[in-house]
């Protein structure tokens, strides 16, 4: 994804696509599709991967940011949304300690329980993902987070649209963007071990994600007609949604 789509794009236009990156969100879409593909194709012949977590023993940050922010999405999140945010801070994580990858996990944490709290209450002509990455700087800053931190973490919201992001998995948006690609599309569940995947199903169901997703990417791409869920939904994204290999 080009660096244009970045934190200051974001702020700035609000998450206005014009032609070029409308182009670079589609090609970017474009890419990932084989990598479904072939995931699909691994999971339906068993060849699955090692990346887990022990979830019994697995300690999350615990500063006072971090409890705020588990607060906030408790107060303002659907049952559907919250369980999401957490499976994409856990999915990230075992992707991170897969690949070896590096992560500010306090950031990814944060970010990754925020990343759709806006996403249920669309603003016109302002992206969900730009609005609730402001917000959710505001947030870090009333919590006393540093301002370079803050602005990390709407930043990761901010960028976790777009496509390519979870190539980076060592970048805030990266680690929330590979996290959410796993529990909305099934990207790389493939590389996950199925039993730590059943044991976080368990303890935090997807309450029919898929459809409660459908109806709220279609409010969003009325709101947003410029935006990038709009965009998103013009390569198939919505169905690329509803096949992913989770039973609901």
């Amino acid at each position: 994804m080009p660096n244009t789509l970045d934190w200051n794009w974001a702020t700035t236009t609000g998450g206005t696509l014009t032609g070029a990156q409308r182009r670079d969100v589609i090609a970017g879409v474009l890419r990932a599709a084989p990598g479904l593909v072939a995931g699909r194709i691994r999971l339906a012949l068993g060849r699955r991967g090692a990346g887990r977590l022990d979830l019994a023993e697995l300690r999350v940050p615990d500063t006072a940011l971090a409890r705020a922010a588990e607060l906030e999405a408790r107060e303002h999140l659907s049952d559907a949304l919250l369980a999401h945010s957490y499976r994409t801070y856990f999915f990230a994580r075992a992707l991170a300690e897969l690949d070896g990858v590096d992560h500010d996990d306090e950031i990814g944490y944060v970010a990754s329980l925020l990343h759709d709290l806006k996403l249920e209450e669309p603003t016109p002509e302002r992206c969900f993902a730009v609005v609730g990455g402001e917000s959710a700087a505001v947030f870090a800053r009333r919590h006393g987070a540093p301002e370079d931190r803050a602005e990390s973490i709407g930043a990761a919201i901010a960028a976790h649209l777009n496509p390519d992001a979870a190539a980076r998995l060592g970048d805030p948006g990266g680690f929330v963007s590979a996290g959410a690609s796993v529990d909305v599309l099934g990207s790389r569940l493939a590389d996950l071990d199925p039993g730590f995947v059943d044991e976080l199903l368990a303890r935090q169901p997807r309450h029919q994600l898929k459809k409660h997703l459908a109806i709220r990417f279609a409010a969003e791409a009325a709101a947003v007609p410029a935006g990038r869920v709009h965009c998103l939904n013009s390569t198939g994204f919505r169905q690329f949604v509803a096949l992913a290999p989770f039973a609901e």
